[in-house]
C-alpha cells in the first residue's frame, strides 16, 4: 500500500488538500453546493453559541444524552469541513475542545448503563451508535489533524481514538466479527480512524475483520439473528461480499440497505483517496455503484423506499446517507447525468469533491430524468437466492406499481413472507406491507428501540400479502430453519410493456406444501389504469387451512358477501401474529366468486377472487392484545379455505374510478370485472377465465413447470385446443 508523502497530508479522508483548493475556486457560482453550505454553516454557527455539552452516557435511543451525542458527531464533522473551506479558526477550535471533553471522559467510562443490547457501547446503549459516531468523528479530526499540534494529536490518539477502536473491535468481537449492517459501521469506523492517524493495523482489521474472536456460532442477537457468519467471514470486504446480490441487491432490504450505504459509500471515497491501489468502487464487479441504482429502483413514486423486511415507511431517498450515495456514485461511477435528477430533487450536495461534481453538472443542465423500470433484482451473494420483482406502469402522472418479494430470509432484520406483495398507485400503498413496529428514536416507545410487537406480529406471515398454513408462520418462525431457504425464481417478463409477469415458487415454507404464485400486470385500453392478476397456487401431501390475507387501506364501499358485525370483538387466533388481530367479521363466500370494493384517497378500488361456496371471508383490523397501541389499527379482508389440500387462490386487483368531493360525484365507481374462475389446473398448466361486466371475456393460461420463453405449449380446455409460446397465453 501506498506510503507517499502525500497520503500523509490531511485532509486526506473525504476532502483532501486538492478537493479543498477546487472547491474554494467554485464557491459562489454553485448553487445548490452554496446553499448547502450555507445551511450547514448556519446551522454549526448555532451550534457553536450554545457551547459543548459532553453529558455522561445513561439514555436509550432518543433520550437527551443519546440525542446530544449523536448532535455533537454531525456537529463535529461539518465544523471541520467549515473550517478547511472557509479557514476560520473558531471551527477547527470546537472541534478540537470537543475532542478534548471526550478524551478526558472516555477512560472513565465503562460500558453504557443500559443493558438491553448483546453489543453495550460506550457513549451509546449499542456499539452501533458508536460507530456512528467514529465514522463522522473521524472525518472532522481528518480537517484538523494537521491544525492541531503534535503533542495533542499523540494525546487524543492513544487516549481516546485508538482506544476506541480497539473497543469496538477486539473487546466487542461480537458486534464487529459479523456480517450485518451494524458490523458494516463498525468495520467502517475502526477504517476510517485507522487511515486518518495512518494505522495499517486498523486498516487490515476493519478490512478483513479479526482473525480469531470466539464467537460461538449458535449466539444469537437481540433480533434473533445469528452472530457468527457460517463461513467465518467478517470485515468490510465480506460486508461487500456477502450481502449484496451481483444486481446491488442487499438482503436485509431496502431500509438497511439505506442506512448501511453512507459507511459503505463514505469509506470507499476515503480508500479511493487514500488506497487508490485497492480499486475498491471496482470491487465485485462493481457492486457499491450498482447498490445505489438498485436502491433507488427499490422506490414507490415519491421516493420512499419499499418496507420489505424491517423497513420504517417513510423512509425516503432524501435522507442524508443517500445524498452522499448519489454524489459518490455519480462522481465515481462515470457522472451519470440520471443520478443528477435525484440530486436535484434532494436539493442538496456533500461537501466535498463528490458534492462539487453534482452541483456542477446541475448548474451546467446536464441531468436527465431517472426512469425507473420494471426490474428484477436478485437475491444472495451469487445472485441465487431468489429475487424481489418489480412491475411497473407509468403514463404521464399517473403509475402503478407491483412489488413482490421472494427473497432469501434477509438476515436478522428478515420476516417470514414468502412470496408476498405490495401494491402501490402514484405513490400511495393499496395493498401494503406493514414494515416494522417500531418508534425510531421516539423514547417513550421502549427507548426508541424495536417494540414486542415487531416478533409477536410484524415478522410474522399473517402480517403480509402471502398464504399462511394451519395459522402457523413460514418455518414455523424459525430463523436457522428460514435461513438455510430461499424462494425460487420461476419467471419475469416484462417484454410486452402491457403485460407484464412474475412468479416464483417456495417449497420449504411448510413440510410437504409447495406455493407457486404468479403475479401479472395487464394494460388493456378497455380499461382507465392497468389490473393485476394474482394467482396463487397450493399443492400439500394433506389437507390444511390457508389463509390469504390482503392488507388494503380506506373504507368499505361494497361486499358481495355478507358482514356480520359480532357483539363483542375476539382475536382471529392464539399465535403466530394472529392473536394481534380483531375479527370485526366472518361468513361463508356462498359462491364462486366473491367481491371487495374499498376507497381510499378518493380512489375505487376493487378485489374479484374465485371461492368455494364453503370458503371463509373474514374482514380483520390489527390490534389485539395491544395495550400500549404499538400496532397501527389497519384493515384487513382475508380468503380462508378450511380442510383443502391442494387449491388455488385467484383474483383480480383493480384501481378503478375516483370520487369528486367537491362535486360529490363517483365516477367509474363499479369494478369492471364480473368474475374470474379456475377452469383448469395441474401441475402443468392454470387455465383462468376473467369475465367482464360489459360481457367480454379474457383466458389466461400459465405454464406451471417451464416458463421459458421459447417454450412451446399445447392445452385442450373443452373443446379448444390452444397453443402459444412462452410462460402464459392471454387473450
Amino acid at each position: 500500500m501506498s506510503n507517499s508523502e502525500a497520503s500523509n497530508q490531511h485532509p486526506n479522508l473525504i476532502l483532501t488538500s486538492q478537493s479543498v483548493s477546487e472547491i474554494k475556486l467554485h464557491l459562489g457560482n454553485i448553487p445548490v453546493f452554496d446553499e448547502t453550505l450555507a445551511v450547514v454553516k448556519e446551522e454549526v454557527d448555532l451550534a457553536i453559541e450554545e457551547g459543548i455539552d459532553v453529558p455522561i452516557p445513561k439514555d436509550m435511543a432518543g433520550g437527551y444524552t443519546h440525542t446530544q451525542h449523536k448532535a455533537n458527531y454531525s456537529n463535529m464533522q461539518r465544523a471541520g469541513v467549515l473550517f478547511q473551506l472557509l479557514g476560520d479558526e473558531k471551527y477547527a477550535i470546537y472541534v478540537r475542545d470537543m475532542l478534548l471533553e471526550y478524551a478526558e471522559m472516555y477512560p472513565t467510562l465503562g460500558r453504557h448503563p443500559q443493558e438491553r443490547s448483546y453489543s453495550r457501547g460506550k457513549f451509546f446503549w449499542q456499539c452501533l451508535n458508536d460507530s456512528n459516531w467514529l465514522v463522522y468523528t473521524s472525518q472532522a479530526y481528518d480537517c484538523i489533524y494537521d491544525w492541531l499540534p503534535a503533542e495533542q494529536t499523540d494525546y487524543l490518539n492513544k487516549t481516546l481514538f485508538r482506544p476506541y477502536a480497539d473497543f469496538l473491535s477486539i473487546e466487542t468481537p461480537k458486534f464487529f466479527n459479523r456480517v450485518h449492517n451494524h458490523s458494516t459501521w463498525g468495520n467502517v469506523a475502526v477504517g476510517m480512524i485507522g487511515l486518518v492517524i495512518d494505522d495499517e493495523e486498523l486498516l487490515e482489521r476493519a478490512l478483513y475483520g479479526l482473525k480469531e474472536d470466539n464467537i460461538d456460532p449458535t449466539e444469537m442477537d437481540n433480533d434473533g439473528g445469528i452472530i457468527k457468519d457460517k463461513d467465518g467471514r467478517a470485515g468490510f470486504l465480506a460486508n461487500l461480499d456477502s450481502p449484496f446480490s451481483p444486481d446491488g441487491f442487499y438482503t436485509e432490504g431496502p431500509y438497511y440497505q439505506r442506512y448501511a450505504m453512507y459507511p459503505f459509500m463514505i469509506f470507499a471515497e476515503a480508500l479511493e483517496n487514500k488506497k487508490p491501489e485497492l480499486k475498491i468502487f471496482e470491487y465485485k464487479d462493481g457492486v457499491l455503484l450498482k447498490a445505489v441504482d438498485a436502491l433507488l429502483n427499490l422506490t414507490d413514486a415519491d421516493g420512499e423506499f419499499f418496507p420489505l423486511n424491517d423497513g420504517q415507511k417513510g423512509m425516503s431517498y432524501y435522507t442524508a446517507s443517500l445524498v452522499s450515495a448519489v454524489d459518490i456514485a455519480y462522481y465515481y461511477g462515470g457522472e451519470k447525468p440520471e443520478l443528477l435528477s435525484v440530486a436535484k430533487s434532494q436539493n442538496k450536495v456533500q461537501l466535498d469533491a463528490s458534492g462539487l461534481a453534482v452541483a456542477i453538472g446541475l448548474k451546467e443542465g446536464k441531468e436527465e430524468p431517472f426512469v425507473k423500470k420494471s426490474m428484477e433484482l436478485t437475491d444472495g451473494t451469487k445472485g441465487d437466492e431468489g429475487a424481489v420483482g418489480i412491475l411497473r406502469y407509468n403514463k404521464e402522472e399517473e403509475g402503478i406499481t407491483l412489488v413482490m418479494k421472494y427473497t432469501g430470509q434477509g438476515l436478522s432484520h428478515g420476516h417470514y413472507d414468502k412470496l408476498s406483495f405490495s401494491l402501490y398507485e402514484n405513490g400511495e400503498e393499496v395493498l401494503q406491507d406493514y414494515g416494522l413496529s417500531r418508534f425510531v428514536n421516539v423514547e417513550q416507545k421502549n427507548g426508541g428501540g424495536y417494540l414486542k410487537e415487531n416478533k409477536t406480529f410484524a415478522k410474522h406471515t399473517i402480517a403480509h400479502n402471502t398464504v399462511i398454513q394451519n395459522e402457523t408462520s413460514h418455518f414455523d418462525y424459525d430463523f436457522v430453519t428460514g435461513s438455510k431457504n430461499h424462494s425460487e425464481r420461476y419467471v419475469f417478463d416484462v417484454s410486452n410493456p402491457d403485460v407484464q409477469i412474475m412468479g416464483a415458487k417456495e417449497h420449504n415454507a411448510y413440510p410437504g406444501t409447495s406455493f407457486h404464485r404468479t403475479m401479472v400486470m395487464v394494460n388493456d385500453t378497455t380499461f382507465a389504469k392497468p389490473f393485476i392478476i394474482d394467482v396463487f397456487r397450493v399443492d400439500s401431501d394433506k389437507a390444511n387451512q390457508y389463509d390469504l390475507p390482503y392488507y388494503y387501506f380506506g373504507q368499505i364501499v361494497s361486499t358481495s358477501f355478507k358482514t356480520p358485525a359480532p357483539k363483542s370483538l375476539m382475536p382471529l387466533g392464539a399465535k403466530n401474529g394472529y392473536q394481534h388481530l380483531w375479527k370485526e367479521s366472518e361468513s361463508k363466500a356462498n359462491a364462486d366468486q366473491i367481491q371487495f370494493t374499498w376507497r381510499n384517497n378518493y380512489v375505487f378500488y376493487s378485489i374479484t377472487s374465485a371461492t368455494q361456496t364453503d370458503d371463509d371471508v373474514v374482514l380483520a383490523r390489527i390490534g389485539a392484545n395491544d395495550p400500549e397501541f404499538n400496532l397501527r389499527r389497519d384493515p384487513v379482508l382475508i380468503l380462508r379455505k378450511e380442510a383443502t389440500q391442494s387449491t388455488v387462490f385467484a383474483s383480480i386487483i383493480e384501481p378503478h374510478g375516483i370520487y369528486d368531493v367537491v362535486s360529490e360525484t363517483a365516477e367509474n365507481a363499479y369494478s369492471n370485472f364480473q368474475s374470474i374462475k379456475v377452469i383448469s389446473n395441474d401441475d402443468r398448466y392454470t387455465a383462468l377465465e376473467l369475465k367482464m361486466v360489459s360481457g367480454g371475456t379474457k383466458l389466461l393460461i400459465l405454464s406451471n413447470a417451464n416458463a421459458k420463453k421459447e417454450a412451446k405449449h399445447t392445452l385442450k380446455i373443452g373443446d379448444n385446443n390452444y397453443q402459444w409460446t412462452g410462460a402464459y397465453y392471454l387473450k
